[in-house]
């Protein structure tokens, strides 16, 4: 390798790193801002400054005139977030819901479809996944050309290179063929990651656990899984497992991977089938005893004593998990979502009370209020943290500048 044909290339690349980073983290800059902030000459700096707008990730911003001034103001530079942008996608069993976003990560656009009754065939789930990201970018008036990268969030067991892992009983309701589909149809470099990991990155970027090193999310809809960041890094382990909740039918008082809603279906409609009477009755109606977690939360909420029974039972069972979870990975905070995470506020006192009985220095507990949209904006985070670390081998608004990024979640 010749070092001397090489440097003025590294030096060079350096350089528009460095400038690039300081504009993505503020609103604008001037010349003498990059200098002190970056340490380069003058010189260095506006060339820099006129190579990334001349590459498109930057541009000229306007310089206000203050009172007084003579001359031309100093010129103002910025990070021009519309350069490009990112696809998250929530891909579950009835629905997929999609997220548009710039370089900044501001929403432009969305849509949410479900998918035909009863999940429909492997064609019939990648065709509904592929027309919601379409619609999501005619939502936000977004050209197909100009999507830089895709992640995708989904309810199964993913491995540290992306690929979905084998033996799993959901894995033939994900495994799409999506990242092809995307590649060669579109040129969209995909990432896929498990939801739960997903929610994680959310959690720590725009949600209750902003800026926290060491968390776990929890979503506890239908089925319990954990996302874990650990030292600021997502914890994956050797194949992806990391977080999985397989094995809680060891655990005394669990039994199995059942989450709060699936549970307070279950043991409401079990109340109603041994006579339960009360709120939940009233709510559901004579005509069946099928029971959604929804009543159960109402009714309790309305004082009936059989729904409050229910959903304490559903929160010491919970807080078992909570001590497992506490005591393999220590976080500071562990964040309940999914599906019921907007009701599972009324479990936190009985949660917290119980983890305190099995854990020393609890971690503190709390509910995601990123709702619908928490994995979703977990994927445009994985999906942003991969465009952004290949920004200068990218061009704003279309291919590669060089080939394609591998596919797959990055290690």
């Amino acid at each position: 390798m010749d070092v001397s044909a090489s440097t003025p290339q590294l030096l060079r690349r350096t350089n528009l790193r460095s400038v690039l980073d300081v504009l993505r983290a503020v609103p604008s800059a001037t010349g003498t801002d990059l200098i002190q902030a970056t340490g380069l000459t003058r010189a260095t700096v506006i060339a820099v400054c006129d190579d990334l707008i001349a590459r498109g990730w930057a541009r000229e911003a306007e310089s206000p005139r203050l009172g007084g001034q003579k001359g031309r103001p100093a010129r103002r530079f910025e990070f021009n977030e519309s350069a490009g942008f990112v696809l998250g996608l929530d891909v579950g069993l009835a629905t997929v819901r999609v997220v548009v976003s710039d370089l900044a990560g501001s929403v432009v656009g969305g849509t949410e479809s479900r998918f035909p009754h009863h999940g429909g065939t492997p064609a019939d789930r990648r065709s509904a996944v592929i027309a919601a990201a379409q619609a999501s970018l005619a939502d936000a008036g977004v050209p197909e050309s100009r999507v830089l990268g895709v992640a995708l969030g989904i309810a199964a067991q993913v491995t540290p290179d992306g690929s979905i892992a084998p033996g799993q009983e959901l894995a033939p309701m994900f495994d799409l063929g999506l990242t092809k589909e995307f590649g060669e149809e579109f040129g969209w470099p995909v990432l896929v990651e498990n939801d739960a990991k997903l929610a994680a990155l959310a959690e720590r970027w725009r949600g209750t656990g902003v800026d926290e090193n060491n968390l776990a999310v929890i979503l506890a809809g239908e089925r319990l899984g954990t996302g874990v960041i650990e030292s600021g890094r997502l914890v994956h382990g050797a194949l992806g497992r990391a977080g999985t909740m397989g094995g809680l039918e060891l655990v005394e008082g669990v039994g199995n991977q059942d989450g709060i809603a699936k549970l307070a279906r279950l043991w409401g409609t079990a109340a109603l089938d041994a006579g339960h009477d009360g709120m939940i009755r009233r709510l559901v109606g004579n005509h069946t005893n099928r029971v959604s977690a929804r009543y159960v939360f109402e009714a309790a909420a309305a004082g009936d004593e059989t729904a409050a029974e229910i959903l304490e039972r559903i929160g010491k069972r919970m807080a078992r998990v909570l001590a497992l979870v506490s005591t393999f990975f220590d976080p500071r905070l562990i964040v309940i979502g999914g599906a019921v995470a907007a009701s599972a506020t009324a479990l936190l006192p009985v949660m917290t009370d119980e983890l305190a009985r099995y854990v020393p220095d609890p971690p503190r507990l709390a509910v995601s209020e990123l709702g619908e949209m928490l994995v979703a904006t977990g994927a445009v985070r994985l999906a942003l943290d991969h465009v952004e670390a290949r920004l200068l081998d990218l061009r704003p608004g279309g291919a590669p500048a060089a080939s394609a990024p591998e596919t797959g979640t990055p290690a």
